[in-house]
């Protein structure tokens, strides 16, 4: 299996500029699809929902974002909730179990490995990881600051 494509508007703010990605290839821009948020769905947990909050805003400045995509991010923002529950799980009762057998991975370590790998999975595919971070400062709004020499 090979790469996942990354999205036009992420291969765009990576570019070379008049609608070449950074190898000077034409980009194309794909379906016209309405570029705003979805709404979060009424089920996610507080914890997926504080996630949708943090990361929604940030990713519809850069018009990445089509109702569409409202699966997609309750994905991740659900793997995040899962990884946050494990974690809190394992620093409250460690990471072993005692058993028959002997001590034993708590069950939260592999929920936690899990849900990560989920996790940075559906980050990838909205440029929230750290490989694609340069991506989306790219396409970040400066706020204005009309004195930002790195702007």
């Amino acid at each position: 299996m090979g790469r996942t494509a990354q999205p036009a508007a992420l291969r765009l703010l990576k570019g070379r500029g008049d609608g070449k990605d950074s190898a000077g290839r034409e980009v194309n821009p794909g379906p016209a699809f309405a570029r705003l948020p979805p709404n979060p769905p009424t089920w996610l947990n507080r914890e997926a929902a504080a996630e949708w909050k943090r990361v929604v805003p940030g990713l519809a400045r850069l018009s990445i974002l089509k109702p569409e995509d409202r699966a997609a991010l309750a994905a991740y923002c659900e793997a995040w909730a899962q990884f946050v529950e494990a974690t809190g799980i394992l620093r409250a009762e460690g990471l072993t179990i005692e058993a028959k057998q002997g001590l034993l991975p708590h069950p939260a370590v592999g929920i936690q490995r899990a849900a990560g790998r989920e996790l940075r999975a559906w980050a990838g595919h909205f440029g929230l990881t750290p490989s694609t971070e340069q991506a989306l400062a790219k396409g970040a709004d400066d706020g204005g600051n009309e004195d930002n020499p790195f702007a």
